[in-house]
């Protein structure tokens, strides 16, 4: 009890909101900014459906969360399973269309603790129709590196009595995929026997993709007057050609000339060698590698060499793509 008192005098001096403070009820509710539901609308038969619920820790005690789901069609994954206070995530779900036809409404049971236990009810709909249908359901470019150009292509089956037809795809204008779409097969109905089409989107990941995780959605405009338009999911992660684990370094208190070390790893997707280490500060040294390697451990040392706070900048140059280079940045405070 005395430590659940010191916790709650400790978040109001904070000027931070408390679980106490907070009206009865699912507390939990607000960590979403009370946004606990999405429409994916009306959509294709074994599409991939995608959305993330963005999370805010607003409260003054570290806060873990679980989820469990009223349907296997739905599968729930936090970006952090736990936050501190003030710190931000998001509950990224998966609907999977190939699982339910018609509509379809799930439950998603968000529980917040240890120390305070809440319960979120969030609350996603879908509407699968069962004539149209994707294969695969999204466009998944998986892990690839940075400059390939890979590329998916996705079936649309339509079965009914419609001229049914896809007049236009949409991409978003910063989205590094070049797409195109081909119409397969055209069987009009015939008397009680349902028509056939086929369409075939191809979608190819550019050149210049940057690297990082790659999340879009592709927009196919359709003559339904029922159903106007169709999502197309797509997800990868561009891997970069060299890159720097970590990239941001604090070294914490040091005392004045006391030195510190901190090891990262640079990374590359071939053998590489290292050529030259730069930093804006004669505080930070490390030793260059001799040997060509995929990866190399550097072991950065941190010397201060005035009072108060230090920040540098370390260059690390490779030669690969003819000088490919990545950056740490250092922090540190040199005290007495």
């Amino acid at each position: 009890m005395r430590k659940l008192a010191f916790v709650l005098i400790a978040a109001a001096l904070s000027g931070w909101p408390t679980l106490a403070q907070q009206p009865s009820g699912a507390w939990a509710d607000k960590l979403f900014q009370n946004k606990t539901t999405h429409d994916f609308g009306t959509v294709a038969k074994g599409a991939q459906l995608k959305h993330s619920f963005a999370i805010k820790n607003i409260y003054a005690v570290p806060l873990d969360f679980s989820a469990r789901v009223s349907c296997d069609c739905v599968t729930p994954t936090f970006s952090k399973k736990t936050l501190k206070p003030q710190e931000e995530g998001t509950l990224d779900i998966n609907m999977d269309a190939r699982k339910f036809t018609g509509p379809k409404s799930v439950t998603i049971y968000v529980t917040v603790g240890p120390e305070y236990v809440s319960t979120a009810t969030l609350v996603v709909t879908a509407n699968a129709r069962g004539d149209v249908v994707l294969n695969p359901g999204e466009v998944n470019f998986g892990v690839v590196q940075q400059g390939q150009q890979p590329s998916v292509k996705v079936d649309i089956d339509y079965a009914g009595f419609l001229d049914w037809r896809v007049e236009e795809v949409v991409k978003p204008s910063d989205a590094p995929l070049s797409v195109s779409m081909e119409e397969i097969t055209r069987k009009p109905p015939v008397g009680k026997q349902a028509g056939r089409v086929k369409y075939q989107l191809q979608v190819k990941l550019t050149a210049d993709a940057p690297g990082g995780v790659l999340k879009h959605e592709l927009v196919l405009k359709t003559n339904d007057p029922a159903s106007k338009v169709l999502i197309v999911s797509v997800d990868g992660t561009v891997q970069e050609p060299l890159r720097v684990l970590p990239n941001q370094v604090n070294f914490g208190t040091l005392k004045l000339g006391e030195m510190k070390t901190y090891k990262v790893q640079v990374q590359g997707n071939k053998p590489f060698r290292i050529t030259d280490i730069k930093c804006d500060g004669k505080e930070i040294t490390a030793e260059i590698p001799q040997q060509a390697n995929t990866t190399h451990t550097l072991t950065l040392r941190c010397q201060p060499l005035s009072l108060g706070e230090l920040k540098r900048t370390v260059t690390i140059v490779t030669d690969l793509n003819k000088g490919a280079s990545v950056t740490v940045a250092i922090q540190a405070l040199a005290a007495q």
